[in-house]
Formats: structure tokens, sequence, C-alpha cells
């Protein structure tokens, strides 16, 4: 299992200095939605170029002209991209394609996908890298969590890892866990604690331990 840092509400200087922080424990920094929206690929450019041997992640979520855009986030440095679940065939076959010939890796990301275990089915044989089970911010707020669906995607996948995120912190980590997820995707768990650095360190500790 690996730990992914989710950035979503900082600038690119704000993203640096908060990875310097706690980067001996994470293994992915996610440039999220937001800082893409606000900043553009320069913001995944400049991350990866701060922190060369880290994995950055690009969430562009992605629903069509999947090919571009993936050569877009790979030209400035994404080793993982993000697009979503709920796109049709042709973008994630063409996303999956366009990422294998620049080395890259695609993840699908199922957030407002209904009928999680066909899609997962689907996905999987499309070639996608990682299926990662997703309670959007909108519904975290509702209560709602992902850990039945990690459980489906698990049981029903071959080839891809699987990936889990949404509202995920130390509190909810030990079910987390349970579920052996390949990735373990942690934003205000780790960004909205004061010590951040002892934030990463515990859920990482976690993690290893399994």
């Amino acid at each position: 299992m690996k730990l992914q840092l989710a950035l979503d509400l900082v600038d690119i200087q704000g993203a640096i200095e908060l990875v310097k922080e706690v980067e001996e424990y994470v293994d992915v920094v996610e440039i999220g939605t937001p800082v893409v929206i606000n900043e553009g690929l320069k913001a995944v450019k400049e991350v990866k170029a701060a922190f060369p041997d880290l994995t950055v992640l690009a969430d562009l979520k992605i629903m069509d002209a999947a090919g571009y855009e993936v050569s877009q986030a790979a030209a400035a440095g994404a080793d993982i991209i993000t697009i979503l679940g709920a796109a049709e065939d042709e973008s994630i076959k063409g996303a999956v394609e366009e990422a294998k010939k620049q080395g890259k890796q695609i993840l699908v990301d199922m957030i407002a996908v209904k009928d999680i275990e066909t899609r997962a089915k689907e996905l999987d044989e499309l070639g996608a890298d990682y299926i990662c089970v997703h309670t959007g911010y909108d519904l975290q707020a509702v209560g709602q969590n992902s850990f039945e669906d990690l459980h489906t995607i698990k049981g029903v996948v071959k080839n891809a890892k699987t990936a889990i995120a949404g509202g995920i912190k130390l509190e909810t980590l030990a079910e987390v866990v349970k579920h052996q997820p390949d990735l373990v995707i942690v934003g205000g768990g780790i960004t909205g604690k004061e010590d951040k650095k002892a934030a990463a360190s515990e859920i990482k500790e976690l993690i290893l331990q399994g």
C-alpha cells in the first residue's frame, strides 16, 4: 500500500512548501483538480521539478479528448493521470493508449458511477492501471464512504490496482487498511492538520503495518 497526498487548496508555492514538510512519508503527490483549474499544468511541471523522485499525479478528471489531455499532462511531467469512470469507453481507450505510449499510468476515478461492479470489470479489461473508489466532497458532507465499493472492486478486478479517496483520516484508516487498496489517498487528513509531518508519519506507519 502506498500513500498519496492530495493537494487541492494550495497555489504552486504552497504545494511545494507542503510537500517539503511530508515528502519522506508520501509516495505520490496529487495535484488536485482545483489546483489545475487555478494554476494550470504548470503546477504539475513545477512540483515534479521540485521533487523528481516522487510520483506526481495530475487529477484532471478527463471526460473527453482523452488522448490529447493525457499527452499534455505527460508533457508536464505527470506520472499518473486521472480519467472519470463515467467517460465513454473510447475515451478510456484513448487515455490508456496515450499513457502507454508515454510510459505513464491511468487512474480511473469512479466518482458518480452507479454500477461499480460492472464498470470496474469493464475498466479492468480496457487496461486501467488503477481503479479508484471516491466519495466526493459533497457526499462526504452527508456521511457517505467508499469502503463497501472498494470491497466490490477488489472482488472483480484481475489486473488493475485499486485506490480509495474521499475523507480518509487517521480515525477511518484502520477500516481502509483492512481492505488492502494499493493506493490510499489522503487530503485534509494531512493538509488540514497543524502538524502535517506528524499526521503523515502516523498515517504512513499504519499503512505499512497493513
